[in-house]
This record gives structure tokens, C-alpha cells and sequence, in this order.
């Protein structure tokens, strides 16, 4: 999360640890760069690099995709047609209700897709997958481990004051704050200060170089509410009353157990929003949702149920949308004490699982089989050599038994058991689970199914007691930037979504010399190192790549078809159908 990405199937925080589709994800948080300053002449020459603060491809954003991009009829869009006018309101789909709308643990799918339309954070992520300015007008680097940020004048928050540097120190710090048990917190390890330079002027001081921080505060780590009314709420704060942000919406009412209603903030610093007023449902149940979205009782919805893509998009009720996810559906391993302590037991289960049989199941054939952890928009960026050398020499994704077979035999593991949580969530959670299960029993492991309530199974990223007796569940990783070492970071030891607890001295070195590392083709070149290692210690078992899914009634158009959602305030583009 990166912040993380559990992101149901989960992600971490910002978790998802969770499932594209609907669940839980986490997103990821920072990590430490290694020591030692770069000597100030080679940095001060990548400045220009550097300026709008996407390493790798954010700055040209990821490729669209083309027709059959995955094979199937889901091909990428880039977006969906502009609106042609306001409207009153608009309701919309998610399939949980958010424990809070605290901006510091805004880490899964639901929080951030409300959040993204009330908070702003420093910069801002795009639907085309790029970092821009946003709260702040302009971020430098004046040296490796200092980053300035210069602040827009007249901002308003919602509960009417203006914003100012006093505003995005303190919430900022609330994200180091170790009370707070902030989502986001790991983002901030490598922070030493962060401190008001000037009236609109905030400059953050780093122990070490870090390429991945500037990119963070395009996400929920960079957003800033207004102090006086977060102190005023205390720990309610995100549970009731307002959220003093600075987006195009603020909180209108939260219907517990029911919908959050957004409207409208006529005195936010850029484009009006062309609704009046949001409405999001929380509808748990995947046909539920699916029928709330065919009867026009809710007009659009992300995430939509894999088992619901043909009856949508043959409905003739709207159109279905696929975008950028920057997604990876994987099984996440959580225990490397049993049996999945053996690399051979970890390598049969991947050489024993039916990839392609998911994808078509499992995610309604809109996705692709892989053997690599990260998406190949992820490294949209670097030489075309580098990402070669990331993807050549992954574990193979065809089915070969004979082998798998082989190696629970030589690993003594014939009849051992493991446990698989699973859940209702929808079919790219429970098909997973059950397809992990029929993969062990084929090759001679005894794989029970634990069912977990949908709104328990994001505890899975986040409380280690979830995942007592567990060894395995369902993953989905979404980057929540355009960076792959924004996914292969978590495997460092002692990192927030290191469920396993994985640790090795040389990978945790690699970790710290790519995130220390400004210059994108140099630091393309260690991550691409990073992610072998990764994938050949199958620390998850990578499965699929999944695109982000959209549904939109024939009233309704304008939102944003890529995974920027989460960030970017999407709602405010949405409007009339032409």
C-alpha cells in the first residue's frame, strides 16, 4: 500500500490484502533506504527526472493495454466518455462498510474509494497512472534526503479554515505517530523530521535517500485534514462528524450499516464536482450487488463480481469497463514453520495449480496467467533489457504434476496438512482457495478450507491472531504507485505485509540499495534482481494479472477506469450519460 496494497484476497496496507475484486487489500508500506548521501553534483543532474516524481513509468504512465490485452474480451480502456453535463446524485456500489474514514488507516478498497473524493493528499495520482502536484504546488529536492514542499495558497478545509504548513505537519506526523497504529506508518520509517519552513512551506528530512516516499504522498500517506477539527474529534475522528479535508465532497451522512452520503463542496480550489451529491451503498453479498447494479438501483460500482462480468456486459443496462489495476491475484503464504517452510512444498503447490482454469473461473476470463509477482505496467518504464531480466526465469505457469508429485515425495511432505482461508467475498476469493485445495490433494497434501466472514477477512493483513492456524489465503496486491518495488518491498524482514516472516540479509540489502537509488534505470535494474529472488523463492505464488473492472448505468459517465481511483477523486468527473 502500498500504505497497502490487501489491498480481500487481500493486500496490505494499504493493505487489499485483498481481492481485486472485492475485498480487503492492503497497502505497503515504506521502507527504509541504505545510507550515505550521493554526492550532489550526479543527483542535482537527475532533477529533471525527478520532477514529477514518478519513478519508473509514472511520469509517462503505463501502457493502455490494447484490444484482447489478456487474451479475452476485456480489453483495456483508457477511460470512459466525458460527461456531458451535472446532475443531481449518483449512487454507487461497495461491498463493505469502512471500520472508519481516518485518512491514516485508509488502506482497503472501500475506505479509499469514499476517502478519495473527500481527503486531497500533496500530490495527487492520475487516471493515467502519473504523480502530479496536488495540495502541494510544486515538491523539490534540494539534496538526496530532503524534500521541499510548497504549498497552494487558499485552501479551504470543509469545516472552513484554510489550510496551512502548521496543517500538513501535523498530519503527517499523525501517520509517525506510533498511537495512532496508522496504516500507512512504514512509509515514514525513514523520516527523521518533518517541519514548517514557511507559512505554505513543509520540508521533510529523510535518514537516507528515498525513492519511494515522494511517490507515497500521491496516496492516503500524504493527506492533510485540518488540525484544529481532528483534535476537536479526538478518537472519533473518521467514525462521526466531519473530516475536515479538502476535497471536492465532504461528509454529508453515515448511515451505519447502510450507505455513506457525500455532497457537495462549493468551496474546493479546483474543477466543481458535476454531482450534487454521492451516495455509496455497502452491499456485502456479490448477487446483490450485481442486481442492485442491473435494476438501476445503483448506478456504478468497481470491483465488480467475477461471476457477474457476462450478465453485465450482455444486460444492455451499461456498459462494463476494464482498466490498468496494476494488480497481481496471488497466495499469500503465512506460515513457514510447517510444511510451506520446504521450497519444494512451495513449488509443487505452484507447479500443481490450474492458472488458466482460475482465470477463466475465477476471474471471468478478464485477466492472465503469470508466474511474476508484479504487473508488467509496473515496469512500463525502464529499457526493454531490464524488464526482460525481470520476467525471464520466473517458475513456470503450466500444470506438470509429475513434477509436483516429485517433489512433495523428496520433501517428506505426502499427507501433510494445511490450512487455506477462503470466504464469500466473491469468486476470486472462494475459486482460489478452492483451486489451492484441489491442487494439494492432486499431489498428495491433506488442504483444509477455513471460511471467513467477508467483512473479518481483512484482519488477515492486519491482526497476526487472524492468521493463527492459517497457512495460506487468497491475495490480491494492487501497486498504489507506479513502482514494482512498491510490491516486492514487502518481503524485507520485519515488513507490514511479510506475513511469514521472511528474512534474508542479502534481500533485505537489495531492498535498501533500490529504494536509495533515484536514478530509475539504475534502480530498475536491482529490483528486477529483487524480483527473481522473490519469484523463485515463491514467498506468494503468483497466479494472475487482474485489470481493474467498472460498471456504469446508461444515466451515469466519466469515471476513471484504472486503479487510480483509490486516489484520485474520481466522483467529482462523473456526470450525465451524452
Amino acid at each position: 500500500m502500498t500504505p497497502p496494497t490487501i489491498r480481500h484476497g487481500g493486500r496490505a496496507p494499504r493493505p487489499s490484502a485483498v481481492p481485486h475484486g472485492e475485498r480487503a487489500t492492503m497497502t505497503k508500506p515504506p521502507r527504509p533506504g541504505t545510507g550515505g548521501r550521493r554526492p550532489r553534483g550526479r543527483y542535482t543532474a537527475m532533477t529533471g527526472a525527478l520532477a514529477c516524481l514518478a519513478v519508473l513509468a509514472a511520469c509517462a504512465g503505463p501502457p493502455t493495454g490494447g484490444a484482447d490485452s489478456f487474451g479475452s474480451p476485456s480489453a483495456l480502456s483508457s477511460g470512459t466518455p466525458r460527461a456531458a453535463g451535472e446532475i443531481d446524485s449518483f449512487s454507487w456500489a461497495v461491498y463493505a462498510e469502512p471500520p472508519t474514514l481516518d485518512y491514516t488507516v485508509a488502506f482497503d478498497y472501500p475506505q479509499n474509494t469514499i476517502l478519495s473524493n473527500v481527503c486531497e493528499s500533496l500530490m495527487r495520482w492520475t487516471p493515467g497512472l502519473t504523480v502530479e502536484p496536488g495540495l502541494a504546488r510544486r515538491a523539490t529536492n534540494p539534496d538526496p534526503t530532503t524534500w521541499v514542499y510548497d504549498l497552494r495558497a487558499g485552501v479551504r478545509f470543509h469545516d472552513g479554515r484554510t489550510m496551512s504548513a502548521d496543517d500538513v505537519v501535523f498530519s503527517l506526523e499523525r501517520q509517525r505517530d506510533p498511537d495512532n497504529a496508522a496504516a500507512w506508518a512504514q512509509m515514514f520509517q525513514n523520516v527523521t523530521a518533518v517541519t514548517r519552513t514557511g507559512p505554505l512551506q513543509v520540508t521533510v528530512e529523510l535518514k537516507r535517500p528515498d525513492s519511494q516516499f515522494p511517490q507515497y504522498m500521491a496516496t492516503a500517506a500524504g493527506v492533510v485534514a485540518s488540525r484544529a477539527a481532528v483534535e476537536k474529534a479526538g478518537r472519533d475522528y473518521g467514525t462521526t462528524g466531519d473530516l475536515a479535508c479538502t476535497g471536492p465532497y465532504r461528509l454529508r451522512a453515515w448511515h451505519k450499516g447502510q450507505s455513506i452520503e457525500l455532497e457537495r463542496f462549493d468551496g474546493y480550489r479546483g474543477t466543481r464536482a458535476k454531482a450534487a451529491a454521492v451516495v455509496f451503498r455497502f452491499l456485502t453479498d456479490p448477487s446483490a450487488r450485481t442486481n442492485a447494479l442491473l435494476s438501476g438501483e445503483v448506478d456504478g460500482g468497481y470491483l465488480i463480481p467475477t461471476e457477474s462480468y457476462a450478465r453485465l456486459r450482455g444486460s444492455g443496462a451499461g456498459t462494463l469497463y476494464f482498466g490498468e489495476g496494476l494488480s497481481t491475484v496471488n497466495v499469500s503464504i503465512t506460515n513457514l514453520k510447517g510444511p510451506l517452510g520446504d521450497l519444494r512444498v512451495r513449488r509443487a503447490l505452484s507447479l500443481a495449480l490450474d492458472r488458466t482454469g482460475f482465470v477463466k473461473a475465477g476471474l471471468g476470463n478478464a485477466g492472465s496467467a503469470t508466474g511474476s509477482l508484479t504487473t508488467r505496467a509496473a515496469w512500463a518504464g525502464p529499457p526493454e533489457a531490464t524488464r526482460k531480466a525481470a520476467f525471464d526465469g520466473l517458475p513456470p505457469t503450466e500444470v506438470d504434476l509429475d513434477k509436483a508429485r516429485e517433489l512433495i515425495q523428496e520433501a517428506g511432505a505426502t499427507g501433510a496438512e494445511l490450512t487455506v482461508a477462503t470466504s464469500s467475498i466473491g469468486q476470486d476469493v472462494s475459486l482460489l482457495a478452492t483451486a489451492v485445495q484441489a491442487a494439494g490433494t492432486r499431489i498428495g497434501l491433506d488442504i483444509r478450507l477455513k471460511s471467513i466472514a467477508p467483512n473479518a477477512f481483512t484482519a488477515l493483513f492486519t491482526d497476526p491472531g487472524a492468521r493463527e492456524g492459517i497457512d495460506m489465503f487468497p491475495l490480491t496486491y494492487y501497486n498504489s504507485i507506479t513502482d514494482p518495488l512498491d510490491l516486492l518491498a514487502n518481503f524485507k524482514t520485519g515488513a507490514y505485509l511479510n506475513f511469514a516472516g521472511y528474512s534474508d540479509k542479502s534481500y533485505d540489502e537489495g531492498v535498501e540499495r533500490a529504494t536509495a537509488e533515484y536514478d530509475p534505470g539504475r534502480r530498475a535494474g536491482i529490483v528486477a534482481g529483487l524480483q527473481r529472488h522473490a519469484a523463485g523463492h515463491l514467498l506468494w505464488i503468483p497466479v494472475a494479472e487482474w485489470p481493474t473492472s467498472l460498471f456504469l448505468n446508461k444515466r451515469i459517465t466519466g469515471a476513471p477506469t484504472t486503479i487510480a481511483y483509490m486516489y484520485y477523486p474520481w466522483a467529482a468527473d462523473v456526470g450525465a450519460a451524452p
